[in-house]
This record gives structure tokens, sequence and C-alpha cells, in this order.
């Protein structure tokens, strides 16, 4: 079942087809499929994941954030921070990050949650209330100040995330300065003294069926937005989906609506990243 929280694995949901011979090509690194194709069959998006290489990051305050990248083929490129679900930073948070690769971005997939990976709905829940916000914010901060540094990197940073990790998108443009913010779902209850300290645009996808992630809370942060004078850096869409609609392995996938979130998602980031 998908939650406020995060979605879980189902069959319930339209067949996403690929025949064995794109299959075959794809695992062996020659063809190319759709990151909705991938996403949805769990040996493609391990064969994507393996793209990616361990970027473990020292924090000036001590610590380190741990994580994932997955580098562009020209360089210097501007950056993204992709934040997981609740279950952790599995091989589709991985894919994704691969994918934006291929469209020319440095992709780091921070994880959050120090290597683990939940298996089921109680184990995602432990992991997220065992979180430690303020080392959360830290490790954030801190891959966001390596990114925006590095001799890679045009400077450019986006944070991007889904459901627990499009609250923590969120969460991560108000503790330090970025180039563009991608919400997924999560949630945006925060306040207009939070709200002031946004330095750049905010991109918001959220689904009218969603019981939680609702018109309700949306509202309210569009208010709180006005009220910090960040109207005008806020763009929010909605789609007749349900939350989590963007989860191809979810049984709430949305197929048309998440193909047109991604594509509003990717001339978002072009627009603030490359432009």
């Amino acid at each position: 079942m998908c939650t406020i929280d995060g979605c879980g694995h189902h069959a319930k949901m339209p067949p996403i087809r690929v025949s064995q011979t794109d299959r075959r090509a794809f695992l062996a690194g020659m063809a190319s499929l759709p990151l909705a194709t991938v996403l949805a069959f769990p040996e493609l998006a391990h064969a994507q994941a393996q793209r990616l290489e361990p970027l473990t990051i020292p924090l000036p305050q001590g610590g380190e954030a741990q994580g994932v990248v997955a580098m562009p083929a020209k360089l210097p490129a501007p950056a993204v921070v992709l934040i997981h679900e609740w279950w952790g930073l599995n091989d589709q948070i991985k894919a994704v990050a691969a994918e934006l690769a291929n469209l020319g971005y440095i992709a780091y997939a921070i994880d959050l949650y120090g290597g683990k990976v939940a298996k089921t709905a109680e184990e995602a829940r432990a992991l997220t209330q065992g979180l430690d916000a303020n080392a959360a914010t830290a490790q954030l901060a801190g891959a966001i100040a390596h990114l925006k540094g590095d001799a890679n990197s045009t400077g450019k940073v986006a944070t991007m995330g889904w459901c627990f990790g499009g609250g923590w998108s969120l969460n991560a443009s108000i503790a330090t300065p970025v180039d563009a913010t991608v919400i997924y779902y999560g949630r945006v209850n925060r306040g207009a003294d939070d709200l002031k300290a946004l330095s750049g645009p905010v991109l918001g996808h959220f689904g009218t069926l969603d019981k939680n992630i609702n018109a309700t809370m949306v509202s309210g942060f569009e208010a709180a937005m006005a009220q910090a004078g960040k109207a005008d850096l806020l763009t929010v869409h909605w789609y007749e989906a349900d939350h989590a609609f963007a989860n191809p392995t979810g049984a709430r996938y949305d197929a048309e609506d998440a193909a047109l979130a991604w594509t509003r998602t990717t001339d978002f980031l072009a627009a603030n990243l490359k432009g």
C-alpha cells in the first residue's frame, strides 16, 4: 500500500511491457528504454543502478554524507541531489539518478539511512521515525555545498525527492541555497518564516486523490510562500491521481500523469540549471 510516507510494491496496475530482445539489449548496455519501463522491472532498475559509484562526502562539522553518484558524458555539468522515498536508497532511485546523468546532470542520490533499505512498511516506518532530522539536514547541506564547489560542477545545484524525500527536498532548500527544488507529493507544511530562506524556484507535483498530502496542505504552503514573499518562485501542478502516482512499482501508478510530471520536471531543471 501507498501511505503518507511512501508506497509499497504491488502488481495491481496496468502492465508495462518490454520485449525479451529489448530487455537483453538494455542489460547488455546496447539500448536505452523509457525511464518508466526501467523502473517497473527490478532487473532493469538494478542494471541502471550499477552505473553509479559510491560517494562519501565529509562534513565540516564532523560526520559524513553517504550516497552514490552518476556522472554525465560532458563536464562540467549542473548537479541534482536526489532524496529517496521512505524505503531508503534502492535501485529505483539510483535508476532515476542514472537517467538524470543521461540528461547531462551530475546526479547524487543521498542515503539518509546509512545503507539500510526497508522491505516492509513496518521497517520503512521505523527508519523514518528513527531519522535524526538535524543530522539529515547537515548531510544534505554538506552534499549541496560539495556539489557546488566540485571541479566537475558548474556550481548550480537542485534538490529532488519523492514522498518522504519530497519533504526533505524542501527542507534541504530551506537549510541552504539551491538553484531549484522539485517536490513529488512530499510534506510541505512549513511556515512563512522558514520559507523566507528559499532562494530558487520550487516545482511541486501533487495528486488530487491524495488524502494526506492534500489540497489543504498545499494551499497552506502556497499561502505561506506568499506571506514569505516567495509566491513568484512556486509552481504547483495537480494531477487527477493519488499519492505516489509517479512510481511504476506501486498500485497507484498513473502512467500518463507520471510522464507529464517527468517532462515538467526535466524542463524545469533545464531552465534553472542549464539556462
